[in-house]
């Protein structure tokens, strides 16, 4: 659909963040990454060097053998220097709508995130936009919905702009499809913001950030989905 591209965002701007505690606020941050069921463990790593226009200086496939918490920080350990990133990829569930004509309907599945670590002297110290831990947490659309179907501005829901969005728009005129989508849509919600909550117990001294490309203030239209009945 139309608003696909835009995604969305998680940052964890450390208080103390020098070379040497690098690996293990790593290891902190993977250890509260809630895996799909269907598809745990990391299946990619790379680390950079410098900055992102430079060439990989390491990376490995995974997806025959998914790696643990450990066995990244464990490929991560040699090359540890405050000027390197280290980025991993993963899934983690979601729910989905498929406005397929041939396949409608909501179905729970993995979705890719990719979860980075950067170094402070790193890519003219890009931890300070992104945060030292961030991650990539996939289209914004899974939680906040489609066309501005959902939250206390219901019912302004603007024009379909192609195809499959007028048929996505067509199913949600029924009230008990439209109740799912918002019973999904905050399980969604529910599941980053448990991530949220992991992340603080691991990492107490963190600063944690949400935000997307296409809302003005994500967290807030988040607490917004799911405090509307």
């Amino acid at each position: 659909m139309a608003d696909m591209a835009n995604l969305s965002y998680l940052g964890v701007w450390c208080q103390n963040f020098p070379e040497e505690k690098m690996i293990q606020r790593l290891a902190d941050f993977l250890g509260t990454v809630p895996f799909s069921l269907a598809k745990p463990g990391f299946s990619y790593f790379t680390i950079r060097a410098v900055d992102a226009a430079e060439s990989p200086i390491y990376e490995q496939d995974l997806r025959s053998v998914p790696l643990d918490p450990a066995g990244i920080v464990e490929l991560a350990r040699d090359h540890l220097h405050s000027d390197c990133a280290f980025e991993a990829q993963a899934y983690w569930d979601l729910w989905s709508f498929d406005a397929s004509e041939s396949k409608a309907g909501w179905r729970s599945e993995p979705q890719p995130i990719e979860l980075l670590c950067y170094g402070e002297d790193y890519d003219g110290s890009a931890w300070q936009e992104n945060g030292h831990l961030h991650a990539l947490l996939g289209f914004e659309h899974f939680f906040t919905g489609h066309a501005g179907l959902l939250g206390f501005r219901h019912g302004s829901a603007r024009a379909a702009e192609s195809p499959e969005e007028a048929r996505f728009l067509e199913a949600m005129a029924w009230p008990e499809n439209l109740e799912k989508y918002q019973e999904k849509t905050r399980d969604n919600i529910r599941r980053l913001f448990d991530w949220v909550q992991a992340i603080e117990r691991a990492i107490p001294e963190g600063r944690i950030r949400l935000w997307s490309e296409g809302e003005e203030n994500f967290e807030a239209r988040l607490e917004e989905i799911l405090a509307t009945r």
